[in-house]
């Protein structure tokens, strides 16, 4: 008893609950090209279901594809539906088949719950072809004793095979699934369904046509002395086909296909549509009412020609080099899904984070499922962080007439490459070994010049070396400028990029050196006045020795050779004696305005 309680709140619930109506009709799927469609199928009732009767209801039935010479199979869906929570795993020519998509819905005027399912079988009857196809073990049979009481115990399937013919013109063909009902209220009164479906875009209204997979219509109403009616209407506009569809009664268990009207408790109708849609007309509102029948519509299906293009656009890379906001962006502009060709000179806009910074148009038409390729350089603006959106548009604002209008773009996150943040170098001074030449130790700059103990840091001479990563410089701890100031450029390699930075060498002309002893002995050692540091530093100097008695006996400069004990224009002997001479260095360097002087030592 508590679980029958159950299940009756549990009703109530899905009676008001807003469920009601199980799932929306919604665009499944779309085909552009030289396509139309056609429905298949058969019910398992034995005869129409009348209170209490019949009283089993079959397991199996078949139904044959007839598809006319040239007709190439593109799509082919099995649905199938019943009374009762659901049979989904069923056959179709002894191949096993469960359910990929379950559909539920409750009869607002007993709370009863019906179902339907789908399946994808185009491999199946793209393998088949033309011929019978037997769908079987769909048994309802458990649930009739609970659905007689109103006649709605049933169960049938139905194929919609969608198919390519290069005799067809242009079409476009919509796919619209799900599974909505309407029935009398629970008071009685009329009920009411409307379906909206979208995606139209009609360009052409000729040979326009819809089509219906439903279930569960009767045939016997009207009622004879009633008005009782159950009505179908595309945009206010009432729809029937005579004998087979009559305006009072839109579903009654016929096959447009076949003209067979014996298709208990389900239908498969097609109707042309040319008077009930507009050019232009980019949806379509369905309205059923019913004052007696219960109805479910589980596929809704559109042809209307269309020779429209199609424009899309991908993304293949977005690329820069370290460090640099110009990127390099490679992308497609597409025309699959379409019924005619993209126009040679329709626009591209492409945008990084929002801002617009470059544009372009497609060079050639772009025929039905071809592209063209674009290799683009832009530049990112400073105000754009490093992490940003890259969108490309396509035909923005809209200049071509497409099938599409809201499938124009495209978007890829991208993040410009950065290396690691190096840290200021200090320019580094040496002594000036001679015409600016000069030794540097600069291998500490290694573990100074960045944070990231990841990176790796090496030295070159160019900046061409430091961007190429070639020719680092082998020892840093004793370089050889021969020339300054030189700049040194630091290459430090992170695990994305690289960044560069540089510092400059330069020398200063240190204080000289006095060797204070000279023995001109021809020993090789001391046998000149050597001064360290003097010659080609200091290239304006004047030396000038002098004797104990205040005698010039020698003066130089840096285009004479060290003085060698000999008398040059100086008095008396050419050599020398032995003893402590005087000597005057005068630098001639604003950095040392004062001479230099002291003694020196002569022996032989």
């Amino acid at each position: 008893m508590r679980s029958k309680l159950l299940l009756f709140y549990g009703v109530l619930f899905l009676l008001f609950s807003g469920n009601l109506f199980g799932q929306d009709i919604a665009l499944s799927e779309q085909f552009f090209g030289r396509y139309d469609f056609t429905f298949f199928g058969n019910t398992l009732n034995p005869d129409e279901n009348t209170f209490m009767y019949p009283d089993s209801i079959l397991t199996s039935s078949s139904a044959d594809l007839n598809l006319s010479s040239g007709s190439e199979i593109e799509k082919a869906y099995l649905y199938w539906a019943g009374c009762g929570p659901g049979d989904f795993n069923i056959k179709l020519n002894n191949i096993d088949i469960a359910a990929q998509r379950t559909f539920s819905t409750i009869q607002a005027s007993s709370g009863k719950i019906f179902f339907a399912a789908f399946y994808d079988i185009t491999d199946i009857v793209i393998s088949q072809g033309n011929t019978t196809y037997t769908v079987s073990e769909l048994d309802v049979n458990d649930q009739i004793p609970e659905y007689w009481d109103n006649g709605t115990h049933f169960a049938g399937w139905a194929v919609l095979v969608v198919y390519k013919n290069n005799n067809l013109p242009l079409n476009v063909v919509n796919v619209y699934d799900g599974l909505e009902s309407l029935s009398t209220t629970p008071s009685g009164g009329v009920g009411e369904l409307n379906i909206t479906i979208d995606n139209l875009n009609v360009i052409d209204d000729v040979g326009s046509k819809i089509g219906f997979i439903a279930w569960e219509g009767d045939r016997g109403i009207p009622a004879p002395g009633t008005d009782i009616i159950e009505s179908l209407s595309i945009n206010g506009i009432t729809v029937s086909n005579p004998p087979l569809n009559p305006a009072n009664n839109a579903f009654n268990g016929t096959n447009s296909v076949t003209g067979a009207q014996n298709l208990f408790n389900m239908d498969l109708d097609i109707y042309n549509i040319q008077n009930f849609i507009d050019i232009g007309d980019e949806s379509a509102t369905i309205q059923l009412a019913t004052g007696q029948d219960y109805v479910m519509i589980n596929t809704i299906v559109t042809k209307l020609n269309s020779q429209l293009p199609d424009a899309t656009v991908t993304i293949d890379q977005a690329e820069g080099e370290c460090n640099s906001r110009n990127i390099a962006v490679n992308y497609s502009v597409s025309n699959i899904n379409a019924t005619d060709f993209l126009p040679a000179g329709t626009p591209i806009s492409i945008y990084a984070g929002g801002i617009l910074i470059g544009t372009n148009q497609t060079q050639n038409d772009i025929q039905i499922g071809d592209s063209e390729n674009f290799y683009q350089f832009v530049t990112i603006p400073n105000g754009v962080p490093v992490n940003f959106s890259l969108e490309i548009i396509v035909d923005q604002p809209g200049v071509v007439t497409e099938l599409q209008e809201n499938n124009n773009n495209t978007t890829m996150d991208v993040t410009l490459a950065t290396g690691p943040t190096p840290n200021l170098l200090a320019d580094l001074i040496s002594c000036n070994r001679g015409y600016t030449e000069g030794l540097f130790d600069f291998s500490a700059y290694e573990n100074t010049v960045t944070s990231d103990p990841n990176s790796t840091v090496t030295f070159h001479e160019s900046q061409l070396e430091a961007n190429a990563g070639i020719n680092p410089i082998p020892d840093p701890s004793n370089y050889l400028a021969t020339a300054t100031p030189k700049t040194i450029f630091v290459r430090i390699d992170g695990p994305e990029c690289f960044t560069t930075t540089s510092f400059q060498l330069m020398v200063k002309p240190c204080p000289p050196i006095v060797y204070n002893a000279v023995s001109v002995n021809g020993d090789g050692m001391n046998d000149t006045f050597h001064i360290e540091g003097l010659r080609d530093v200091f290239v304006n100097h004047e030396i000038f020795i002098y004797n104990r008695w205040g005698r010039e006996v020698w003066k130089g400069n840096n285009y004479t050779p060290e003085w060698d004990g000999y008398i040059k224009d100086g008095v008396g002997s050419n050599h020398a004696p032995d003893g402590t001479y005087f000597y005057i260095l005068y630098l001639n360097d604003p950095n040392y305005p004062k001479p230099l002087n002291g003694y020196l030592y002569l022996n032989h």
